[in-house]
Parts: structure tokens; C-alpha cells; sequence
């Protein structure tokens, strides 16, 4: 069941139902569901450093393998992407770590059209064999295998230079100025514009960002999870540097898909989260109440109020939620 269905027939929560027995409230929603869909709107850019990025973004983690384990129909992935860019989305994010490659081989494919009007991010630093897509154990950020990498991407992206590079986790065999460095060489050939740092401590980032200014830190932060809130938003609004939050509807629960009888399927990594246990899961469904009670107030999805929420933290955050249903890239942006 999609959220606009669910949303439809109304939340269960601890055996209780979250909109009650409002039945014109649920129909209000349902009917401002319906104009949303028509709406076209993703309203208004925002800044990451130096990078103009449209204000909600598109993550495509997914569109190779849902959570749930499917793999999606590869030409309605494309047509997501391309809608999402008919609706104002320009922020594409992806990485070679998902699939692994493949997801970048479909948003590559997805924005070909119309490569030159997006920004493309990808991320680096897993150790993942650049020949056959197998993952290796833990982390690769040495310099030549990086540049390997980045030269790969380019081709999997169908482009010849990536927007913003992330380093997708901090390498501790690797000193931050090394790969900064080589990040430096590949700016200067034109393969890479700008740079950030995924789930960076704070002295990497500012060790970083002494050499070559940092252009985003993209960190897990929704209402969900706020841990970014006391350091690293405060240390990115001294430096000037952008946020993008990934998971910023904590991966389908401000949505209201995920109830107190929840249960996931093996291989879906929802699972092993204990924000999701069956002990912890009940507790954590009253901030959804809340927000679902806001939703109905504001003629709002919960998806929609929990990214409004997020784009008025700051004028340079910007949520990256991945879909692979039209519905939900449609209600998100």
C-alpha cells in the first residue's frame, strides 16, 4: 500500500486509529492529495557553498533494490527521474556503493536529456573491485584507487564531470589531506566541480576544509534523528558549508508506512535498526501521531510536513528523500 492509499484509509497506531473517527478531516486530506498530485512544484533553489541545487532533491539509492528487497522496473525508474526534473528537482544523488554501480548506471542513463541543467552527486570510499562491482571489506579512500573510481563513474554517469563528490565514509588508513589533495587535482582536470564529506567528524572537516573549501556535509538528520543539531550544523553555518540530509523521512516512518505491526523482510536493513524493534517501535510512533496530527491541520501529507520541517531548520539544508513510486517523488517535491 502506497502513503496516499494508506493516508486514505487511515493510520493504525497501537491498535487505535491515528486520525480517529475524523471522517471529514480524511476526506479534506484525500481530496488535497489529489491537487497535490497535479501541483508542479518544486518551489524555490537553494545554495550548498557555491552549488545552486533546486530545494528538495532525489536520492536514487533504491531504484536498483527497494528495502523491501524488489528490484524496481528499470524504465519507470527513468521516468521518475525525469518527471522529478519536469517537476523543478535538479539534485540527483547517487553512489557507486549502491547496487554497487548500477544505480549510477540508471541515473546516467535517467538524465542523459538533460545532463546539462542537473547537478550529479556520487560518493566514494567503500572498497568495492572497479572491475566487478564486488565488495570487498571495509573502507578504500587511498588516492589511486579513488581516481580509478571517479574515472569509472564518469563512465557509468554517461558524463564527463561530477557536480559534487562525496566521500562516503572517512577512510582512518587515509589522512583527509591526501584525499583532498587528489580531490584538488581532479577540480583543476574538470572531472570533479565541488566536494563534500558524508558523516565526517568535526576535525575532518575542518582539516578539510583548510585545503579546499568543503561545498556540503550530507549526514542522516530528519525529525526522526536530529543527532546533527549540536555540532555539525553549527560548525557548517561558521564554515559556510551546505547540509543535505539523506533519510529525511527515516527511511518511509514519517511517511506513516510503518506501524506497531510492522515486521521486515530479511535482506531489508529496517530490520536490524532498533529504532524499529518491536520494543521501541510503539514509543516512537507518537512523534508520528504528532506529525500526522499536523498534516491534517496544514492539509499535509506527513511526508510533506516532516520535509517542510527540515527546509525551515536552515536556508541551506536540503532533503535528498529516494522513492522508486511516482506517487511519493510527486507528494516529496
Amino acid at each position: 500500500m502506497n502513503r496516499r492509499n494508506l493516508l486514505k484509509t487511515g493510520f493504525a497506531l497501537a491498535g487505535g486509529s491515528l486520525l480517529a473517527s475524523n471522517a471529514s478531516a480524511n476526506t479534506a486530506l484525500s481530496e488535497t492529495l489529489e491537487q497535490n498530485t497535479l501541483a508542479d512544484t518544486t518551489r524555490g533553489r537553494r545554495k550548498l557553498g557555491q552549488l545552486e541545487v533546486s530545494s528538495i532533491g532525489l536520492g536514487v539509492q533504491n531504484m536498483s533494490r527497494k528495502y523491501t528487497t524488489e528490484i524496481p522496473s528499470r524504465p519507470e525508474m527513468h521516468n521518475i527521474i525525469r518527471a522529478a526534473f519536469d517537476r523543478g528537482v535538479t539534485f540527483y544523488d547517487a553512489a557507486e556503493a549502491y547496487g554497487p554501480h548500477e544505480v549510477e548506471r540508471i541515473l546516467g542513463e535517467g538524465v542523459a536529456p538533460f545532463r546539462n541543467k542537473v547537478v550529479i552527486c556520487s560518493k566514494f570510499g567503500w572498497n568495492i573491485d572497479q572491475e566487478t562491482g564486488a565488495r570487498r571489506p571495509g573502507l578504500n579512500s587511498r588516492p589511486e584507487h579513488v581516481r580509478k573510481v571517479v574515472e569509472g563513474m564518469l563512465k557509468r554517469l554517461r558524463t564527463d564531470r561530477i557536480d559534487l563528490l562525496y566521500q562516503h565514509r572517512v577512510d582512518p588508513a587515509v589522512p583527509i589531506e591526501d584525499v583532498v589533495g587528489l580531490i584538488k587535482d581532479l577540480i583543476k582536470e574538470g572531472k570533479v566541480l565541488h566536494y563534500g564529506l558524508s558523516e565526517p567528524g568535526v576535525q575532518t572537516i575542518r582539516r578539510a576544509h583548510a585545503i579546499h573549501p568543503v561545498t556540503a556535509i550530507q549526514n542522516e538528520y530528519s525529525l526522526l534523528w536530529r543527532g546533527p543539531e549540536e555540532v555539525i550544523i553549527p560548525l557548517c553555518q561558521e564554515l559556510g558549508i551546505g547540509f543535505v540530509t539523506w533519510s529525511p523521512l527515516g527511511v518511509g516512518f514519517l511517511t506513516g508506512a510503518i506501524d506497531a505491526n510492522t515486521r521486515f523482510a530479511p535482506g531489508d536493513i529496517r530490520g536490524v535498526e532498533t529504532r524499529f524493534s518491536p520494543d521501541n517501535l510503539p514509543s516512537n510512533l507518537a512523534l508520528l501521531a504528532l506529525i500526522t496530527k499536523w498534516a491534517i491541520q496544514k492539509n499535509a501529507t506527513p511526508a510533506q510536513i516532516s520535509l517542510a520541517w527540515l527546509l525551515a531548520q536552515k536556508q541551506w539544508i536540503v532533503p535528498i528523500p529516494g522513492t522508486t513510486q511516482m506517487a511519493h517523488m510527486i507528494e516529496n517535491s
